[in-house]
């Protein structure tokens, strides 16, 4: 699928970027763990703007987050992981020229999007802890155990929050006439 790249397009890509940074920095407490908003608002952006925008958007937005707060080459990983996990949801909810019209495929998407980051985000942790700083396996996968309730956590609060904020905005931008300038 061939993607026309207009102003009005870069401009909704900074602004989806510009709120996944300021996502990122809202959490709150939830079962022992802490829900950020980020992952909402990349899969939010996955379903306005479709795979390639909606990514770059998610992992701009993040990457940029990790730089100020002094994550380094992290913060490379972070774009990744992000990119894929909104390119993952844009994809599917794009496929076969859909649109992210149908809301069963829009929550087979957000899931399928949200499982991809903590899969991706687990086999970061894997990486690290085992061959960037030489922990025992038995050492790495006691810290994975005990990152995955929280992964999951955020996973699962992404996949409720995405698809309600998508079906909430969604009506106000078609009738304004700019989600049809969102979407490839």
């Amino acid at each position: 699928m061939k993607e026309e790249l207009t102003t009005r397009r870069v401009i909704y890509t900074a602004l989806m970027a510009a709120l996944v940074y300021a996502a990122t920095m809202i959490a709150f407490p939830l079962l022992g763990s802490k829900v950020r908003l980020a992952n909402s608002v990349s899969l939010l952006g996955s379903l306005l703007m479709g795979p390639l925008l909606g990514g770059l958007a998610s992992g701009l937005g993040s990457l940029i987050y990790d730089i100020q707060t002094g994550y380094g080459f992290e913060s490379i990983i972070t774009f990744v992981s992000k990119f894929a996990m909104a390119w993952v949801c844009g994809a599917l909810a794009y496929a076969g020229k859909r649109r992210a019209e149908d809301h069963g495929r829009n929550l087979l998407a957000v899931t399928a999007g949200a499982w991809t980051y903590v899969a991706l985000y687990m086999l970061k942790t894997f990486i690290f802890q085992r061959f960037v700083y030489g922990f025992p396996l038995d050492a790495v996968w006691a810290t994975m155990l005990s990152k995955l309730p929280a992964s999951a956590i955020n996973a699962v609060a992404a996949m409720v929050i995405a698809p309600i904020l998508y079906t909430a905005l969604r009506p106000a931008l078609k009738s304004a006439g700019q989600l049809d300038a969102m979407r490839p």
